[in-house]
């Protein structure tokens, strides 16, 4: 059997990107490095895939032994097929030199029916045209096939002793959907062998679909011409309006048109670019800093979430707290640090962080948080997991107050901010000697992702060193918050 041309993944790739399928065929080289949150997401929809199996225990597997080698999975499924297995694991398929390697292909009653499996919550309209795909390659290889549905995540289930693989997951059917969209395959399927028949890559210039439905992995060489700092970089500036200055040859702030439609505080980045000019509102910070309750308690909590709930009472990416960080500033200055991270032993750590969360924040005095929306949301989280606990997480929700508001508002604005009022581009501009580059986790992806990895048992790094690269990553967070509020009280 001849090797294939196109597979499942390549052709919706060619369809987001015919330059990304002819890089993606010819020059790999060109593609960026993958990262460890990416990794992760890749390992969980492989995770997710395997358990969904469950639903059809006592199938046949008929994954290659090599990736390279997906014709022998051909064979061998249609050898279980004639044999009459009635359940088959990767079920590979092909014609017309496309590959399409199923989930899950089941025999029932009135005959066979094909399950994709997603790791996502919903049915996207990627997913049918992937489904498509797959129905294109098994109904022309002589199967008669009666449904064809995606399998998800059903994010309302709620763990509760074992994971029930029939709560945990919703089956959808899209076949209706399906061939509404089949008429179109083989025109499509013929575009994109033309494409890879192409002695150069074509071409294609950057655009809204570098990034949707996917971002494509071929991005940082197609964009390498792109500064890092750009009018793509601009705040709140719709897609359409970015690229409408790409065409316009207007990718330097400088060649932006004075007449250009922005909204004050876009114009106030450019400025503050062009002119290496600091905004500074002098009295909307000194009535922010003056209403301020000592001692203040700098907090900041760390999340992770799982598609498979780990803990009874969770459901599948419920954002649990696993860390936080507190830094308690006193009036006279002086300052002490108190910090609580989840044991990684598959425990729920969630009734030991609210009890010392409670502990360590009883007294008055403001808790202030960068982006008070996300802390409040999951203070209000715990209060649902632990409703006796409800007084004294309430009396923490009603002292927040929040730091971010300053920058969020552009009431302090420097060039270095970048159109930014994330606190990892606040802390550089006002405290260059404080620094997340020198940290081992520099983000909350890789911070989540590490201990969700850890909670699942999953996890083949050093333990204990990760642990304190945890611990001095959120850390940074609340002690920036000192150091913030201290550049604010010197307006």
């Amino acid at each position: 059997m001849e090797k294939h041309i196109l597979s499942k993944s390549t052709f919706i790739k060619g369809l987001q990107c015919n330059k990304a399928l002819y890089y993606h065929k010819y020059r790999r080289d060109l593609r960026d490095d993958l990262s460890a949150v990416q990794e992760a997401i890749f390992a969980q929809g492989t995770s997710v895939g395997e358990l969904a199996c469950e639903l059809f225990p006592g199938g046949v597997d008929c994954t290659p032994e090599s990736y390279f080698d997906f014709q022998a999975a051909v064979i061998r499924t249609k050898e279980e097929i004639e044999k009459g297995t009635e359940v088959i694991y990767e079920a590979a398929f092909q014609f017309n030199g496309v590959l399409a390697a199923l989930d899950i292909l089941v025999k029932h009653k009135d005959g066979w029916r094909a399950y994709e499996v997603k790791s996502s919550t919903s049915v996207s309209e990627t997913y049918e045209l992937d489904a498509t795909i797959q129905y294109y390659a098994i109904t022309n290889s002589g199967i008669d096939l009666k449904d064809i549905s995606i399998v998800h995540i059903n994010n309302q289930y709620v763990k509760n002793g074992p994971i029930d693989v029939h709560e945990l997951f919703a089956i959808v059917s899209v076949k209706d959907r399906v061939l509404e969209l089949f008429p179109g395959i083989p025109n499509q399927v013929s575009a994109l062998k033309q494409v890879l028949k192409l002695p150069e890559a074509p071409e294609r210039e950057i655009g809204p679909h570098c990034s949707s439905p996917y971002t494509c992995d071929f991005a940082g060489h197609c964009w390498k011409d792109v500064p890092s700092y750009s009018v793509f970089n601009i705040a709140n500036l719709r897609a359409g309006k970015k690229f409408d200055l790409l065409e316009k040859n207007a990718v330097h702030f400088e060649d932006i048109p004075d007449d250009y439609p922005l909204n004050d505080k876009q114009w106030m980045q450019v400025q503050s670019e062009l002119n290496n000019e600091i905004f500074i509102d002098e009295k909307q910070i000194r009535n922010f800093v003056s209403n301020l309750n000592y001692p203040l308690y700098h907090l900041d909590f760390e999340t992770f979430q799982a598609a498979v709930p780990i803990y009874d009472g969770s459901r599948p990416y419920q954002q649990l707290v696993f860390q936080y960080s507190l830094h308690i500033e006193h009036k006279d200055g002086t300052i002490e640090h108190k910090e609580f991270l989840a044991e990684s032993s598959g425990e729920d750590p969630r009734l030991k962080f609210i009890e010392q969360l409670i502990k360590d924040c009883t007294g008055t005095g403001d808790v202030i948080v960068y982006n008070v929306g996300f802390e409040r949301g999951k203070l209000r989280d715990l209060i649902q997991f632990s409703p006796q606990h409800e007084a004294p997480i309430q009396k923490i929700i009603d002292r927040l107050k929040d730091i971010m508001i300053p920058f969020q508002k552009r009431w302090y604005y420097t060039p270095e901010m970048q159109g930014s009022y994330s606190i990892k581009k606040v802390l550089p501009a006002l405290v260059p000697s404080l620094s997340y580059s020198d940290l081992n986790i520099q983000e909350g992806g890789t911070a989540s992702s590490t201990f969700s990895q850890m909670a699942q048992g999953i996890f083949n790094g050093d333990v204990e060193q990760t642990r304190n690269d945890l611990l001095e990553y959120c850390k940074l967070d609340t002690l920036a918050m000192v150091k913030i509020l201290e550049v604010l009280r010197g307006v």
